[in-house]
């Protein structure tokens, strides 16, 4: 590694000498030479050399023709890269079909969650050289959690246990890995700035390092980030800008369930959902999450009502459970779990206004079973039959499952991909299905599974209720 450089900068004017002077030839002050040394290869300039050594090297191109230059639209390639199978149909489906080359992809979530735990998983069945960034374990602790997934240990993957940003630089010089995994970006800090790992200006500019890197070299860097108390991205929002994807692993420590969700993707759908489950060996992929949503027995209990929705391209069914009982205190409670809250607001206001059930002086709690946080409009129909099977304390029959969006004046509105709902409702061995008048008219292909067209609240209830 190169030597600091040493300089002498006039404390009184910033004059600079490259050595020392008892009298500033600039202000005339004395005595205000103080040294100040200067790293060799900091953030944005290790970057580059790196980013050079490893193109250099992988793609055996010239250093000179890494020069940007202008070049006409219509003559940009328009091929699309191979893209890096991550051997995760979970991930891959997320990701929009695989780790494109040069990309950045940051990777969200609660302590504990399992980021680290997704991320050693996935590395550990590729083939890829990968080297393997932890600021916060030991190799130790990497080593026994990989144990813990796999008894196979690859020859693949290289541990550095390092924070400096330039230190990182130089080790994937002499490593020339093809995956770069940082664990992560606020544990990173660079000695162009003064200031402690994880502050604002400290991820920004480490970032904005393995940025450039990343899209110089065309070696895809993952980064694994902290949230903040407040559920987002710790640092500045800056960095969900720069990077092409940002992923966020949500759930309840307390359930089994996690959930992969895209937020920002530049090459590909935002809309896509992964589902995992935590295991004492690991995350294993749920492929067919509606098995395990779903309640074995639910015969005989109020509240409950199964929907066909949509995340993403996957349709699966949801249980959505309600209480509905006497307010205890004067004020009535409204709490959804997984559910948008004032959406449920306008839901019990049309019950009440279109349906003419008084639910005013009701405590009223909702939730979709599995920790799963649903934003498909397609369940408001099940929302209100579970609050009004609760609220009359009747149980919905086995076999029935139901989709629609709910307008503010009664009418059950059309819904997407209604075709894919009906299939997966037939798949799961469900008799009836209630779903929008609407979307009669499209339908085509003959089911096994009796079909309840309706155009208002009213008639969905009378066909359930009687």
């Amino acid at each position: 590694m190169s030597k600091d450089k040493i300089a002498y900068v006039c404390s009184n004017c910033g004059q600079e000498s490259a050595k020392w002077i008892g009298k500033c030839p600039n202000c005339g002050q004395w005595n205000t030479f103080k040294e100040i040394r200067i790293a060799a290869y900091t953030g944005t300039h290790a970057a580059r050399q790196a980013a050079t050594s490893l193109r250099h090297t992988n793609a055996g191109e010239a250093v000179s023709g890494l020069a940007n230059k202008p070049q006409r639209l219509r003559d940009v390639s328009a091929k699309d890269e191979p893209r890096m199978d991550m051997h995760d149909d979970e991930l891959n489906r997320v990701l929009g079909g695989g780790l494109v080359p040069g990309s950045i992809v940051l990777l969200g979530g609660e302590p504990g969650i399992g980021k680290s735990t997704l991320t050693l998983q996935t590395i550990l069945h590729l083939s890829q050289r990968i080297l393997y960034v932890s600021g916060e374990e030991s190799p130790h602790q990497i080593r026994m959690r990989a144990e813990r997934i796999t008894k196979d240990i690859p020859e693949n993957i290289i541990i550095l246990s390092e924070t400096s940003l330039e230190h990182i630089f130089e080790h994937i010089k002499d490593v020339k890995p093809e995956l770069v995994v940082v664990d992560s970006i606020q544990t990173i800090s660079t000695e162009d700035v003064d200031s402690s790992p994880g502050s604002v200006s400290q991820v920004r500019e480490c970032a904005s390092a393995l940025l450039r890197f990343a899209k110089t070299s065309g070696v895809p860097v993952v980064l694994i980030g902290h949230i903040n108390k407040e559920g987002s991205i710790a640092g500045p929002k800056i960095l969900e800008h720069i990077v092409d994807t940002v992923i966020q692993f949500e759930g309840d420590q307390h359930y089994m369930y996690r959930i992969l969700r895209s937020i920002k993707n530049r090459f590909g759908s935002t809309s896509e959902l992964g589902i995992y489950e935590m295991e004492q060996q690991g995350l294993r992929q749920v492929s067919n999450p509606s098995e395990l949503l779903l309640t074995e027995d639910h015969d005989g209990l109020s509240g409950v009502a199964i929907s066909s929705t949509i995340e993403g391209v996957r349709p699966f069914l949801v249980e959505t459970q309600a209480l509905v009982s006497s307010a205890a205190y004067g004020t009535p409670q409204r709490s959804a779990t997984g559910f948008d809250q004032r959406r449920l607001n306008m839901l019990l206001a049309v019950l009440e206004k279109r349906v003419g059930f008084k639910l005013m002086q009701k405590d009223v709690f909702l939730n979709i079973a599995g920790g799963l946080r649903v934003t498909d409009m397609a369940m408001d129909l099940s929302v209100i039959a579970a609050v009004l099977s609760s609220n009359v304390d009747t149980p919905i029959e086995a076999g029935w499952c139901m989709c629609g969006e709910v307008g503010l004046s009664g009418e059950v509105r059309p819904v997407s991909r209604i075709e894919q709902r009906i299939a997966e409702a037939e798949k799961l061995g469900f008799s009836h299905i209630i779903i929008p008048k609407y979307n009669m008219s499209g339908l085509t292909g003959k089911y096994a599974i009796q079909l309840h067209p309706v155009r208002k609240v009213e008639e969905a209830l009378r066909i359930l209720f009687g």
